[in-house]
């Protein structure tokens, strides 16, 4: 059997269940995404640690979304993209950034496409970035701190991009609006 069950709190192993109460009382709900890892208490606790600690970084709103956004359009995330479409709204993050990030069209600043460009580059080097990559990074505003948030965003998104497409985890209700599939080919980095 290949179905991935969809734990809620009587279902989930007992380690996930303070876990899962967590995500309700964040979410209102328990998001897809959590419910599937709740088989391994290991593997949610480690998401949900990492996605606070991200949130926690000095990228602002909008950064973080561009973060996201480009690592869950690069896994082509049929669950992330709608999922993180959803939060951006709630922190207030314009359409016009999440339509271009969904859309793989430029953003309207050149910073942010530089952090796009740049996420892209980690991702698809595995880190191997070159020094004029770095370096172009760096002219763009930002510093040693963003290259290792990225990293830290790199980790927790291919938690949840690499969980969804293994487990087809449907898209949670309130995100079925902002359902998503990848339109074109992928940006250049």
């Amino acid at each position: 059997m290949t179905e991935f069950p969809l734990h809620d709190l009587e279902t989930a192993p007992e380690a996930s269940t303070p876990l899962l109460e967590a995500s309700r009382k964040a979410f209102g709900r328990l998001p897809g995404l959590h419910r599937v890892m709740a088989e391994s208490p290991q593997a949610l606790e480690a998401y949900q640690l990492l996605h606070r600690l991200f949130t926690e970084t000095d990228f602002d709103a909008e950064e973080l979304t561009v973060v996201w956004q480009t690592i869950n359009v690069e896994h082509e995330c049929h669950y992330c993209v709608p999922a993180h479409t959803g939060i951006a709204k709630r922190m207030k993050v314009s359409d016009d950034i999440s339509n271009a990030l969904r859309d793989e069209t430029p953003l309207p600043s050149a910073r942010l496409e530089a952090l796009r460009t740049f996420t892209l580059q980690m991702l698809r080097q595995r880190g191997n970035v070159k020094d004029e990559q770095v370096q172009a990074f760096f002219d763009a505003g930002y510093g040693h701190r963003a290259v290792l948030d990225i990293i830290l965003g790199l980790a927790q998104k291919t938690i949840s991009n690499y969980t969804n497409h293994v487990a087809k985890t449907p898209v949670d209700e309130p995100m079925q609006a902002f359902a998503w599939t990848r339109s074109g080919k992928p940006l250049a980095a």
